[in-house]
């Protein structure tokens, strides 16, 4: 027997209600904040995706080569394309530009809850804006959509790649190198929080280990805008600028007034999403419940549109987040407080199943579609069984009334209406009007 292959997955009619209804939440909340939806191919050239995460992202892709030899892939991610769909769409388009998107991505890995071959993404690019007031229009949107979707006991990390860097280069650490940058090598150390190994890299590169002790504090600091003192007072001893701590600070003032107040919000400035390309200020958002898979959205300010051939503009911002991810969270969440809806508005609206019992069923299909056109949810019986069967089979599937129609009724021009939630029946006129008016 043919089976779907491993990592992905099929959605039945009961979990697509809860799907589309995230969708169209978080597309509500992002066209509330002036985004704008696009959509790119589900498959790219390969060059996309090294230019940007170097030749040895392939293993991890659903490469091939087409039938014009041309070499191309399964996307990974939205970021890249969207990126690249504005190089080539978009470069006289008036800036800045507000796009979000969503869509289906694809990495060849092992598969397991939370992670899956096949997968979701939604996310926003602020394009051609910077400084702190950009950013925290970024941030206060991915804080409304999660508070929006009940999600709760999250946690908001956020921090500014600025830092880090004024301190590296401050160190004596380069930018520049083969195969990796000092400076992006002691970055990603620092996100993993890999003291030993950064102790190594500082060693080799002849960097005191008093160094070390400051980057420390600095990881330590546990707490809102109120840490950004104490942080003020590390950069002093190390003699770095405080103009990136100050753009931060400015930024948290903006995201007070933009976005509600999130569970927790931590300033993290060892946060560095362990991507070259970040630049200002980065951000994540973790669920405990979701344990080592927590990380349910991430981003930050960036320069990436050169790697596709386009001048940069300013810094863009932008976020994606894991739709699959901050499903699970929010099913964990309803399941452990007994919340019926695990997102809002993912209950169905009531439906109505129109019987011609005994009757040719094209005495009642004007009425099917008027019903339909006035915005009622309709379905005409195509079993043609008896009564007791088919409200028996329209309980089972959730319907809310039936409009049974037969021969007498045809007749009187009357018709019974059985609500399958009370129980109650009602006999009204055989016309969309009388019907509507119970349904």
């Amino acid at each position: 027997m043919v089976q779907r292959p491993r990592g992905t997955r099929d959605f039945t009619p009961e979990v697509m209600n809860r799907r589309l209804a995230f969708e169209n939440l978080l597309e509500s909340m992002a066209l509330s904040h002036g985004f704008k939806r696009v959509q790119t191919p589900i498959f790219e050239s390969l060059d996309l995706f090294t230019a940007k995460s170097g030749p040895g992202v392939v293993k991890q892709l659903y490469a091939f080569q087409d039938k014009s030899d041309r070499a191309l892939t399964l996307r990974p991610e939205l970021t890249a394309p969207v990126m690249r769909m504005i190089s080539e769409e978009m470069r006289s388009s008036p800036k800045p530009l507000r796009l979000s998107y969503f869509g289906q991505c694809f990495r060849y890995e092992e598969s397991k809850k939370g992670r899956y071959r096949e997968f979701f993404q939604y996310g926003v690019e602020l394009i051609g804006a910077s400084g702190p007031l950009a950013e925290a229009e970024v941030v206060s949107l991915a804080i409304d959509m999660l508070d929006s979707c009940g999600l709760v006991d999250y946690e908001v990390r956020i921090g500014h790649v600025g830092v880090l860097r004024d301190i590296l280069t401050g160190l004596g650490l380069s930018e520049e190198g083969e195969p990796e940058p000092p400076v992006a090598s002691a970055m990603r150390l620092l996100d993993k929080g890999d003291w030993d190994g950064l102790a190594e890299l500082f060693a080799s590169s002849g960097i005191s280990s008093s160094a070390l002790d400051n980057l420390r504090k600095l990881a330590e600091l546990d707490g809102g805008s109120e840490t950004l003192d104490s942080a003020r007072e590390i950069l002093s001893a190390l003699e770095v600028s405080h103009e990136s701590l100050d753009e931060l600070a400015e930024l948290l003032a903006a995201l007070s007034a933009l976005a509600p107040t999130p569970p927790s919000l931590k300033v993290n400035l060892c946060v560095a999403r362990g991507l070259d390309y970040y630049t200002g200020m980065v951000f994540e958002v973790n669920v405990a419940e979701l344990g080592g898979e927590g990380q349910v959205l991430g981003g930050g300010s960036y320069r990436l549109l050169h790697l596709f051939g386009l001048e940069d503009l300013d810094p863009s911002c932008g976020f994606g987040l894991g739709f699959d991810r901050v499903l699970l969270a929010l099913e964990a969440q309803a399941e452990r407080v007994g919340r019926s809806e695990v997102v809002p508005g993912e209950t169905p609206r009531p439906s109505t199943l129109v019987m011609p019992f005994k009757i040719d069923a094209h005495a009642v299909l004007s009425i099917v579609k008027e019903l339909r056109d006035m915005g009622h949810i309709v379905e005409l019986d195509l079993r043609g069984k008896n009564i007791g069967k088919t409200l028996d089979w329209a309980s089972k599937n959730g319907f809310t009334n039936v409009v049974i129609v037969g021969p007498q009724d045809l007749e009187n021009s009357r018709c019974s209406i059985k609500n399958l939630t009370t129980g109650d029946q009602n006999e009204v006129g055989l016309d969309s009007t009388s019907i509507s008016s119970v349904l």
